[in-house]
């Protein structure tokens, strides 16, 4: 027994000593080996016939959002499991950095709209930090339309295992392999500390809260950018374009919703104190601007070709209407039922009417409603249960639908998909620690949405304390940052000049494993005439403002700004979290 054992040390000792290159350890057979023994996860048998490994060097990234330019190598690994009982197959990637370049680290990633992955997108961001970066298929494939398409067994049967695993499953077992994988392809001792991570933003940001909220101990970080969490209510707001422009009888151009929305950035520019072309302050824009002085302004967009993306256009040349502003203003007002009552926020301001474009018919000569399909696919699909991608119409559907439809989701979903379950105690307990940002002029999930969460978490972990010391106590461990002038998930291409929080993840990591607290957020410049500019980003419920002619930004504290952010959303009975 003693030889045995000797033997198995001076192994394992001699791997270690031998694989101190990419190239030693990137192959099928030394990733087989490694694998997590059998049984290391109750529920779960992986493949090891599956593996796949090849080193990548030498990779070049620029310009992308969430994290800096660099260039690294990478194992590139792929494996398979099944679920115990189930006939299934899941299929993991994981990025693994040179041996020499490895510093504990591991990161999970998610997707975005319907996909469970953002493809080799995010795992950059973990090699480049001397982290394994890992993502999940999920089991029915990276695709929007993959997700979708393996809800139903067939019209009216739900396969619910597929709604969990996108609900919260997969990006679950992604991170408990990932973590097992990990240690054990670099023969990581038990003592040694693996500090564990997640990114994502949008579906992946949701899928982010998911673990959060579940699993205590998963992570020992997560960065969060724009969560779709509160799902049933999000699907269905984009909808609420759509609804809008129907229940008007006014089908807007596209150049007459955009030229409201540049006459608004014009005007509201300088509103925070600084003429940036960048609107930090949506609040003050909301209280000093009405969008009725962009009535009889001309407008003009010349004709655009069809392309992957879009319908052609044509030639574009009016002036703003009533009826164009009246969209807009009841748009941005947000979803309220037939009694007046507030169902749901809406976008800010600032933000571009994405999910009201029309398109051009060219049998008719008209603009016409355009169904937006993140949203019309979950009523179709998981409510009606109908196989499909999109409603086929919005007849007969009302606000009171839209309404219905969300309580309807909620009520379904409330286990798997809505990711707002507010008590993070487990998490806090565990010493984890959230960043989550939320760019300002989001045009897809609105960014009071962030807001809310952020006040719901405040409210009902730290009851009976004042406002500020309630903020205090939920800022040690957990902080919200809404990025000034920022779109979904990216930088602004119609406000240039803002900042982007493309090293979040860095900012982390000094917070997790050094205790360097992020009071506000570091924040690039990425494109326009200011690109490489770095800029602080204020920490929610601070609010930015610029003095001295525009060159000195301070986060102030301005109640009005903060209660602006507040909506009573009557039309329920149950609180919304």
């Amino acid at each position: 027994m003693r030889s045995a054992v000797w033997t198995t040390i001076a192994s394992a000792a001699l791997t270690c000593v031998q694989a101190l290159t990419l190239d030693d350890v990137c192959t099928p057979s030394y990733v087989s080996a490694h694998l997590p023994s059998d049984g290391f996860y109750e529920s779960i048998t992986i493949n090891s016939v599956s593996v796949t490994a090849n080193p990548v060097t030498n990779v070049s990234v620029s310009d992308q959002t969430f994290y800096p330019d660099a260039v690294f190598d990478y194992c590139n690994v792929t494996f398979t499991y099944s679920h115990v009982g189930l006939n299934d197959t899941v299929l993991l990637t994981y990025w693994l950095p040179d041996p020499n370049k490895f510093q504990n680290r591991y990161l999970s990633t998610g997707g975005g709209g319907y996909a469970i992955n953002s493809d080799d997108e995010s795992l950059p961001g973990g090699i480049i930090y001397g982290a394994v970066a890992g993502k999940t298929d999920g089991g029915f494939g990276i695709f929007q339309h993959n997700a979708i398409s393996t809800f139903l067994v067939t019209n009216g049967t739900m396969d619910w295992q597929n709604i969990f695993m996108f609900g919260y499953q997969a990006i679950h077992e992604l991170g408990v392999v990932g973590k097992a994988f990990t240690k054990t392809f670099f023969n990581m001792t038990e003592e040694a500390k693996l500090y564990s991570y997640y990114q994502g933003c949008s579906e992946g940001g949701r899928e982010g809260w998911s673990q959060v909220q579940r699993f205590g101990d998963e992570f020992d970080g997560a960065a969060i950018g724009a969560p779709a969490f509160r799902f049933a209510f999000q699907q269905v707001q984009h909808l609420y374009s759509n609804v809008v422009e129907q229940t008007e009888n006014y089908y807007p151009p596209p150049c007459e919703l955009q030229k409201i929305f540049n006459e608004t950035l014009l005007a509201c520019d300088a509103l925070d104190g600084r003429t940036d072309g960048v609107v930090s302050r949506t609040d003050l824009c909301s209280f000093n601007y009405d969008i009725d002085a962009v009535i009889g302004l001309n407008y003009y967009c010349a004709p655009a070709a069809a392309s992957a993306y879009a319908a052609a256009t044509p030639e574009q040349n009016g002036t703003v209407s009533a009826e164009g502003v009246a969209v807009a203003k009841k748009i941005l007002d947000g979803l309220h039922d037939t009694d007046g009552k507030r169902v749901y926020f809406s976008y800010t301001t600032s933000s571009s009417f994405n999910d009201a474009t029309t398109v051009w018919n060219e049998t008719s000569q008209e603009w016409e409603l355009s169904i937006t399909s993140l949203g019309g696919s979950f009523p179709e699909v998981l409510l009606n249960l109908q196989n499909g991608s999109n409603l086929p119409s919005l007849d007969g559907v009302t606000y009171d639908t839209l309404r219905d439809w969300i309580y309807e989701g909620w009520n379904r979903y409330s286990d798997t998909l809505m990711t707002n379950w507010p008590d993070l105690t487990p998490f806090k307990k565990a010493g984890g620690k959230v960043i989550h940002f939320h760019g300002e002029s989001d045009d897809s999930i609105p960014t009071a949405s962030s807001v809310r969460y952020f006040e719901s978490v405040r409210q009902v972990m730290y009851p009976g304390q004042s406002y500020n010391e309630s903020v205090e106590a939920l800022n040690d461990w957990y902080r919200l940052f809404l990025v000034p002038g920022g779109a979904h998930c990216s930088a602004n291409s119609a406000e240039p000049n803002g900042p982007w929080p493309q090293t979040t993840l860095a900012v982390l990591i000094d917070w997790v494993e050094n205790g360097d607290e992020p009071v506000t957020l570091n924040g690039t410049v990425l494109q326009g005439e200011n690109k490489g500019e770095t800029q602080q980003i204020c920490s929610w419920p601070l609010r930015p403002y610029w003095s001295g002619n525009g060159t000195e930004m301070e986060c102030q504290y301005d109640q009005k700004s903060i209660d602006s952010w507040h909506y009573d959303l009557d039309a329920f009975f149950m609180p919304v979290y």
